[in-house]
């Protein structure tokens, strides 16, 4: 079965957030580290994993991403924050790295 995941990345400072589609999560936080993620995050350095949610149709996660990117920046950051309380960078479960 292949998954698909709305992904929120940030920049260290926690200012900037980017909600994206993927089915191939590992490869995608990648390509943000690495600064090719898109010309936006390369720009603005998005390159921590803050929040995710993982579905088994790539239609699912189209539809959570354009919802997520309709609301408040406010709701955004309480949605993470229920499950990151700290927003810490959750990118080492899929890269198989311990966190720094």
């Amino acid at each position: 079965m292949k998954r698909s995941y709305t992904y929120i990345m940030s920049n260290p400072a926690r200012t900037v957030l980017y909600i994206g589609v993927t089915s191939d999560i590992t490869n995608r936080i990648i390509q943000h580290k690495n600064g090719t993620g898109s010309v936006f995050t390369a720009k603005y350095n998005v390159v921590d994993l803050v929040y995710f949610e993982e579905f088994t149709a790539i239609e699912q996660a189209i539809a959570r991403e354009t919802q997520l990117k309709n609301w408040h920046r406010e709701w955004k950051f309480n949605l993470i924050k229920a499950l990151n309380p700290d927003l810490k960078d959750l990118s080492y479960s899929f890269l198989g790295q311990e966190p720094d």
